[in-house]
Formats: C-alpha cells, sequence, structure tokens
C-alpha cells in the first residue's frame, strides 16, 4: 500500500492518512459522516474485522461474510445530518454494475461512533 493510493471513500486523500488510519486503530471516527466513510472503505478493502467493530453489539450480526465477488467502485454521500448519513454505494458484481442507497442511523457509545442501523432504498 502506497501513500498515492487514493482512499475509497472518495475523500481523495491518501488511504494511510484517512480511512487506514481508522482501520489500522490509530485514530477512531470523529462524525457519523466519518466513520460511514470508513466503513465503505472497510467493505471496499474487505475488512470484515473493522465493519464488526465499528458495528453497535446491539445489531451487529454473528456472522459478517463478505462477498469477494463484489468490488465496491464509489461513494457518493448525499445527506449527513446529525446522527444519520444517506449515501449511495456503487459496486460491480457477477451479474453486473449496481448500487446501493441506505440512510444509515449512527449511535455514540463511551466516546466512539457506531454503526446502528439503516434503510436500504
Amino acid at each position: 500500500m502506497s501513500f498515492a493510493e487514493t482512499c475509497p471513500c472518495g475523500s481523495g486523500r491518501p488511504y494511510p492518512a484517512c480511512c487506514g488510519a481508522l482501520h489500522a486503530g490509530a485514530r477512531v471516527a470523529a462524525t457519523p459522516e466519518e466513520l460511514m466513510r470508513s466503513r465503505y472503505s472497510a467493505f471496499a478493502k474487505g475488512d470484515a474485522d473493522y465493519l464488526a467493530l465499528t458495528w453497535h453489539p446491539r445489531t451487529r450480526p454473528a456472522d459478517l461474510a463478505l462477498d469477494a465477488a463484489t468490488t465496491w467502485t464509489g461513494l457518493e454521500i448525499v445527506e449527513a445530518a446529525g446522527d444519520e448519513v444517506s449515501f449511495i454505494a456503487h459496486f460491480t458484481a457477477p451479474n453486473g454494475p449496481g448500487r446501493l442507497a441506505e440512510t444509515s442511523r449512527f449511535a455514540r457509545r463511551g466516546g466512539r461512533w457506531f454503526y446502528v442501523d439503516g434503510d436500504v432504498s
């Protein structure tokens, strides 16, 4: 991984200075939007451990299996307000390109933000 590698979250920043720092545990997300971006990047990088770590214990699934055949290709933040973030995530799967539109809800617990759940549209 080089510093030239742009972060998958779409910030335009180098991955190690952006979501990579959160994935490595060097810091925690300061806002729900930052957590959303880091979780998208974790899906793009196949980092199931980070996804589990940032999922609220009340709603976290027992098994988090990522689909290795899905390639995440872009993230658009539609709106970030309060503890909700609406986004569109683009991907390519074996049956072709697709998109996932969701409004995610986050909660702060012990000084950290966690993904709670979301409404897919």
